[in-house]
Order: C-alpha cells, then structure tokens, then sequence
C-alpha cells in the first residue's frame, strides 16, 4: 500500500509550508499542481521541493491538468488524499491513521471524508480556530482508494471531481465513509483544519473573506473548453457570475456554515508555524 498525497494550489503562500509538511510523513509521494501563483507560494514550493525528496511540483495553466497526475493510479493499491493549501491535517494523528489503513479497515471503501472544521477564524499564537464542524457543513474531499477503479478520466474541472470513474465490482460513488460523523472532532484520527475563510495568499487584501475565495473551478479562466448540459451550463454562468463578485456569493457560507460556531484547540494542526 501506497499514500499519494495531490495538492491544487493557487496564490497560498500563508498556509502550503504548514499544509504540505503536515502530511509529509503520512504520504509516500506529494504531487503539487502549482496553478499560475503570483505570491511567494512558488518560491515555498521550491524550497519544499529541495528539503522533502518525495515531494514533486508542477507548474500547470489550467486546473483540470492536475487530475493527470494521478489518472495513472487507478487500479493500483494506492491511497490518494487530497491536500490544499487551506487544509491542515493534523499529522501526529495521521500516524495511527495510517495504520489504520494499512490494517485494511478500510479495504471496501471507496473514499474515506475527514472530521473538519471550517475555519472564519484561526489565532495562532493562542492555537485556537473558530469555524463550523463537518458534519453538519459539507464534507471535505478526503481520501480516494484507487485500488477500488479500474479508471479515473475526463477530469475537466480539477483533480478528484466529476469525471468518468469505471469501478470495480463491489464498488460505487456511494462506497464511502465520513468519520466526522461516526467518530467526531475530538476522537477522530483523519482530521482537517479547512481555512476556506481565512486569508490565504499575501496578496490578499482582507485579513477575512466573508464568503470564502471562490474554488478554481468557479471561474471563468479554469473552465475553458468545459462542455456540458444546458442546465450545467446555465449553473456554470451563474457561479461565474457570483466569482467577479466573490463577495455577493453565499455558496460556501451555504454549505460550509451549518451548526453552531465552535472553538477548537488547533495546537496540533500548527506545529509547523504559518506564514504571516
């Protein structure tokens, strides 16, 4: 069994040292699809690139050619986590998860959701984040067992969504698990810190984005050449329309902000300190 950590980044250089590194010795290899940054994220990629030998960087134009890099893993007894520079896993736990799955716990699902706290606010001098728990708020990506596919393909938008899956016997979308819901925030070994509305790049103006950076795939730029239904595409110009104006969007407050706003000690997911 190999873990193959993918990471999707675009202007993150507050949080890729800490979110790459948190994983580092969960994964075997770490694949970086750098998506035309314009901060200090290629320069701490770079230098991530020289101090970690399983971690390898790629430059890419548009953000459904980072999927490529993990296409040829189906079929194989792999393990893909799907890593940003706005999610922190807390990687002392990571350790007993990756036990967990080498165990075999997880051998007939297809793909494993973490507990996660969608983060409006992180102190980390204190190492405490406010957010919203998932469950209740839309659950993260997470892990993706390759070895359940026989092929992942036609990937337009970004690496892990939609596409064509051929799954092997046994095996569907629905094969899956969330263990925010069945082993909670406090008990779960699989955690993520997600900072969807936090500032993430230098660049950023607002010390908070009220209704988070709109994902790569609500743009226009990074859904060129997507081709679809009438209603994708009347649902594609809409998210266009809320990304020029991101902050007249309300989909990830929507999905991300259920429940009740909790505090959590986030010590662990900061052991590697994050940029300023």
């Amino acid at each position: 069994m190999q873990v193959v950590g993918i990471s999707l980044v675009h202007n993150e250089d507050r949080f890729v040292r800490t979110a790459l590194l948190n994983v580092a010795e969960f994964c075997d290899s770490i694949l970086v699809a750098d998506h035309l940054s314009t901060d200090r994220t290629p320069a701490i990629l770079s230098e991530l690139s020289t101090e970690l030998d399983h971690l390898q960087v790629v430059r890419i134009t548009h953000s459904g050619e980072s999927h490529a890099l993990v296409e040829d893993l189906a079929g194989t007894d792999t393990w893909v986590l799907a890593v940003d520079g706005d999610e922190l896993y807390d990687p002392m736990r990571l350790a007993d998860f990756r036990g967990r799955l080498a165990g075999g716990e997880f051998a007939n699902t297809f793909r494993i959701r973490p507990a996660g706290l969608h983060c409006d606010e992180l102190d980390g001098r204190a190492g405490r984040a406010f957010g919203y728990l998932s469950p209740p708020g839309r659950p993260l990506l997470g892990l993706f067992n390759f070895a359940a596919i026989d092929a992942w393909r036609n990937v337009r938008s970004q690496r892990l969504h939609g596409g064509d899956v051929v799954f092997r016997e046994g095996f569907d979308w629905d094969s899956w698990r969330h263990l925010g819901e069945e082993e909670g925030w406090d008990q779960s070994s699989f955690r993520d810190l997600h900072l969807c509305f936090v500032r993430r790049s230098s660049d950023d103006e607002a010390d908070e984005l009220a209704e988070g950076r709109p994902n790569l795939s609500e743009t226009r730029r990074y859904r060129r050449g997507a081709l679809g239904t009438l209603e994708q595409l009347a649902r594609r110009s809409l998210r266009r329309s809320a990304a020029q104006n991101p902050q007249a969007s309300d989909w990830k407050s929507e999905k991300y902000r259920r429940g009740e706003r909790v505090g959590v000690d986030a010590t662990a997911f900061l052991s590697v300190p994050v940029g300023s």
